[in-house]
Protein backbone atom coordinates (compact mmCIF):
# COMPACT_ATOMS: atom_id res chain seq x y z
CA UNK A 1 0.00 0.00 0.00
CA UNK A 2 2.86 2.34 0.86
CA UNK A 3 4.38 1.53 -2.58
CA UNK A 4 0.92 3.04 -3.87
CA UNK A 5 1.22 6.21 -2.57
CA UNK A 6 4.83 6.78 -3.23
CA UNK A 7 4.24 5.88 -6.77
CA UNK A 8 1.15 8.47 -6.73
CA UNK A 9 3.31 11.37 -5.34
CA UNK A 10 6.04 10.53 -8.05
CA UNK A 11 3.74 10.84 -10.78
CA UNK A 12 2.29 13.68 -9.60
CA UNK A 13 5.65 15.37 -9.22
CA UNK A 14 6.72 14.53 -13.16
CA UNK A 15 2.81 15.78 -14.10
CA UNK A 16 3.93 18.78 -12.08
CA UNK A 17 7.13 19.23 -14.48
CA UNK A 18 5.57 18.00 -17.56
CA UNK A 19 2.97 21.33 -16.78
CA UNK A 20 5.70 23.40 -16.27
CA UNK A 21 7.60 22.89 -19.27
CA UNK A 22 4.15 22.67 -21.55
CA UNK A 23 3.75 26.48 -20.24
CA UNK A 24 7.07 27.12 -21.14
CA UNK A 25 6.90 25.99 -24.15
CA UNK A 26 3.96 27.50 -25.18
CA UNK A 27 5.78 30.68 -24.07
CA UNK A 28 8.41 29.83 -26.59
CA UNK A 29 5.67 29.58 -29.41
CA UNK A 30 4.10 32.80 -28.63
CA UNK A 31 6.72 34.81 -29.25
CA UNK A 32 7.97 33.38 -32.22
CA UNK A 33 4.43 33.99 -33.57
CA UNK A 34 5.33 37.47 -32.51
CA UNK A 35 8.01 37.64 -34.20
CA UNK A 36 6.97 36.05 -37.02
CA UNK A 37 4.26 38.42 -37.28
CA UNK A 38 6.73 41.39 -37.32
CA UNK A 39 9.04 40.87 -39.70
CA UNK A 40 6.19 39.41 -41.99
CA UNK A 41 5.32 43.32 -41.26
CA UNK A 42 9.28 44.54 -42.03
CA UNK A 43 8.75 42.47 -44.88
CA UNK A 44 6.13 43.99 -46.64
CA UNK A 45 7.01 47.79 -46.02
CA UNK A 46 10.91 46.72 -47.11
CA UNK A 47 9.15 45.42 -50.36
CA UNK A 48 7.20 48.08 -50.63
CA UNK A 49 10.72 50.38 -50.68
CA UNK A 50 12.29 48.34 -52.58
CA UNK A 51 9.37 48.80 -55.13
CA UNK A 52 9.72 52.11 -54.96
CA UNK A 53 12.93 52.79 -55.65
CA UNK A 54 13.24 50.26 -58.44
CA UNK A 55 10.38 51.85 -60.05
CA UNK A 56 11.90 55.64 -59.45
CA UNK A 57 15.58 54.31 -60.80
CA UNK A 58 13.97 52.67 -63.67
CA UNK A 59 12.36 55.86 -64.72
CA UNK A 60 15.53 57.87 -64.00
CA UNK A 61 17.28 55.35 -66.39
CA UNK A 62 14.87 55.99 -69.34
CA UNK A 63 14.86 59.73 -69.08
CA UNK A 64 18.74 59.71 -68.75
CA UNK A 65 20.28 61.86 -71.97
CA UNK A 66 22.85 59.67 -74.21
CA UNK A 67 26.68 59.54 -72.61
CA UNK A 68 27.88 62.26 -74.64
CA UNK A 69 25.33 64.82 -73.62
CA UNK A 70 25.34 64.32 -69.75
CA UNK A 71 27.23 66.33 -67.75
CA UNK A 72 28.26 66.12 -64.29
CA UNK A 73 25.56 66.34 -61.45
CA UNK A 74 25.77 68.61 -58.65
CA UNK A 75 27.31 66.80 -55.32
CA UNK A 76 24.04 65.67 -53.07
CA UNK A 77 22.66 68.16 -50.99
CA UNK A 78 22.81 67.77 -46.83
CA UNK A 79 18.87 68.49 -46.76
CA UNK A 80 18.89 64.77 -49.20
CA UNK A 81 19.95 62.84 -46.86
CA UNK A 82 18.18 64.31 -43.73
CA UNK A 83 14.85 63.80 -46.48
CA UNK A 84 16.01 60.29 -46.95
CA UNK A 85 15.89 59.83 -43.20
CA UNK A 86 12.75 61.54 -42.68
CA UNK A 87 11.29 59.43 -45.19
CA UNK A 88 12.31 56.08 -43.73
CA UNK A 89 10.92 57.13 -39.82
CA UNK A 90 7.51 58.17 -41.22
CA UNK A 91 7.44 54.39 -43.49
CA UNK A 92 7.48 52.98 -40.03
CA UNK A 93 11.52 52.14 -39.24
CA UNK A 94 13.36 53.23 -36.82
CA UNK A 95 16.44 55.87 -37.81
CA UNK A 96 17.99 56.33 -34.39
CA UNK A 97 21.43 54.47 -33.46
CA UNK A 98 19.72 52.51 -30.85
CA UNK A 99 16.95 50.78 -33.44
CA UNK A 100 18.40 51.25 -36.92
CA UNK A 101 16.40 49.65 -39.29
CA UNK A 102 14.08 47.99 -37.22
CA UNK A 103 10.14 48.55 -37.80
CA UNK A 104 8.43 50.53 -35.45
CA UNK A 105 5.88 48.56 -33.40
CA UNK A 106 4.82 51.03 -30.81
CA UNK A 107 4.20 54.49 -32.33
CA UNK A 108 6.87 57.07 -32.32
CA UNK A 109 10.44 56.52 -30.82
CA UNK A 110 11.83 59.74 -28.75
CA UNK A 111 15.52 58.56 -29.73
CA UNK A 112 14.34 59.07 -33.90
CA UNK A 113 12.33 61.95 -33.00
CA UNK A 114 15.14 63.53 -31.23
CA UNK A 115 17.33 62.82 -34.49
CA UNK A 116 14.95 64.58 -36.17
CA UNK A 117 14.76 67.35 -34.90
CA UNK A 118 18.64 68.33 -34.81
Amino acid sequence: MKDIFLRMDELESNMGSIHADFGALKLKIKELLEENQRLRIENQQLRKVLKRETDSAADNDSAEEPAAERKEKPAATVGEGYDNLARLYHEGFHICNVYYGHLRMEGDCLFCLSFLSK
